[in-house]
C-alpha cells in the first residue's frame, strides 16, 4: 500500500504522506487516550510512546481525524481525552425521574402545611416543637408539593405556604377535604402514635395554630411567585 494512502486509526484514509511508523504511533496514541481513566497530558503520553514519536504532531493529526466524528479529541484539565461532539450532546441527553425518600421532618412539615394552610415557617416550627431547616421547605417546593400563597400581615410579613394541585394529584386526592384523619396517619406510620397533642386540624379543631382569615394575608409580589 502506498504511503499516501495509509489507513488511519478511525477507518478513513490520510491523504497526507505519512510513514507506517507514524500511522502505528497514531493507533497507539488513540488506544492510550481511549483507555485512560482521566485526561492524559503530553508528558504522560510521551512516556508510553516510542522515543521517536512526535507527540505534538500526533495529537494534532488525531484531533483532525476525529474532528468530523461523533467524538472529538479535546484538551481538558491540562490533558487530552475523547468527548462527545458538541453538536450531538443534546441528542444524547436522557432524563430519568429520581425518587427521593422524604425525611421524617419533610413528612411532618408537608402534613402541617396540608392541614393548616396557609401557614408560615414559624407556625410550622411551633407545631413541630423544633426548628425547621431551610432545606426542608426547599425540597417540598422543588417537588411541586407546596407553593407560597401570600404574606401574613404581621411583623416581617412572613410568607405563608400551602399545597399545590400536584400535591392532590400525587396523593390521589380530589380535594383537601379528602385528607386522612389523625388515626389514619398514625396507622400509615406517618405520625408518632405517642405524639400529643395531635397536629392535624381534621381531628383537633381547637389547635393553638389557627389558619388566618383570608383578609389577614396579602398577595406576593410578582417576582416572588416563583421563589
Amino acid at each position: 500500500m502506498p504511503e499516501s494512502e495509509t489507513p488511519d486509526v478511525a477507518g478513513a484514509n490520510v491523504t497526507d504522506v505519512i510513514s507506517p511508523e507514524h500511522a502505528q504511533h497514531l493507533r497507539l496514541l488513540e488506544a492510550l487516550i481511549f483507555a485512560g481513566t482521566q485526561a492524559l497530558d503530553e508528558k504522560e503520553l510521551a512516556e508510553r510512546l516510542p522515543n521517536d514519536a512526535d507527540v505534538s504532531r500526533l495529537l494534532t493529526d488525531l484531533a483532525d481525524l476525529y474532528a468530523a466524528r461523533g467524538v472529538n479529541l479535546v484538551k481538558v484539565a491540562g490533558g487530552y481525552a475523547f468527548r462527545t461532539a458538541p453538536d450531538l450532546s443534546e441528542k444524547l441527553k436522557i432524563e430519568k425521574p429520581v425518587t427521593r425518600k422524604l425525611s421524617r421532618a419533610s413528612i411532618e412539615t408537608l402534613a402541617i402545611i396540608a392541614y393548616h394552610q396557609p401557614v408560615t415557617r414559624t407556625e410550622i416550627e411551633q407545631v413541630r416543637g423544633v426548628g425547621l431547616s431551610k432545606g426542608t421547605l426547599d425540597l417540598l417546593f422543588e417537588q411541586n408539593w407546596i407553593r407560597p400563597m401570600g404574606r401574613r400581615r404581621a411583623p416581617g410579613k412572613p410568607v405563608t405556604w400551602g399545597t399545590t394541585d400536584f400535591f392532590l394529584e400525587h396523593f390521589g386526592l380530589a380535594s383537601l377535604d379528602d385528607l386522612p384523619g389523625h388515626e389514619e396517619m398514625k396507622a400509615a406510620g406517618l405520625l408518632d402514635p405517642r405524639a400529643q397533642p395531635p397536629i392535624f386540624r381534621a381531628e383537633e379543631p381547637d389547635l393553638p395554630l389557627e389558619a388566618p382569615e383570608e383578609e389577614n394575608d396579602e398577595p406576593l409580589a410578582a417576582e416572588e411567585q416563583g421563589s
